[in-house]
């Protein structure tokens, strides 16, 4: 089994900044892909940024340019950069961890290992 929790987020004004961990724990961790999603009240689920084991990375179209996915693997840790924040980021930041597959799709219906979710709430 393994374990994810995540960590920092809360609280920003728009055009702010944060970073979100995600630190694994448990079985020999080896996922294929890690993957940070988010999920606001009342909507479905969105994946936000993808990172697979070999560094190779991809974004939503709404963040991308804001956010920047990166990865330790000596720490099992996958990070989630995001900068000049805007109200419509606000929701529950989740990271997920994909064994099998690779596509974005299969990031968004694969995930073997999830993290409880932290929240991130961006005022105006």
């Amino acid at each position: 089994q393994v374990q994810l929790e995540e960590s920092g987020g809360g609280l920003v004004q728009a055009g702010g900044s944060l970073i979100l961990s995600c630190v694994a724990s448990g079985s020999i961790f080896s996922p294929n892909v890690m993957g940070w999603y988010r999920q606001a009240p009342g909507k479905q689920r969105e994946l936000v940024a993808t990172i697979t084991s070999r560094g190779s990375t991809n974004y939503a179209d709404s963040v991308k340019g804001r956010f920047t996915v990166s990865s330790d693997a000596a720490k099992k840790t996958v990070y989630l950069q995001m900068n000049n924040l805007e109200p419509e980021d606000t929701a529950t930041y989740s990271c997920g961890a994909i064994y099998l597959g690779a596509t974005w799709y299969e990031c968004l219906v694969g995930v073997d290992y999830w993290g409880k979710g932290i929240r991130v709430t961006v005022s105006s």
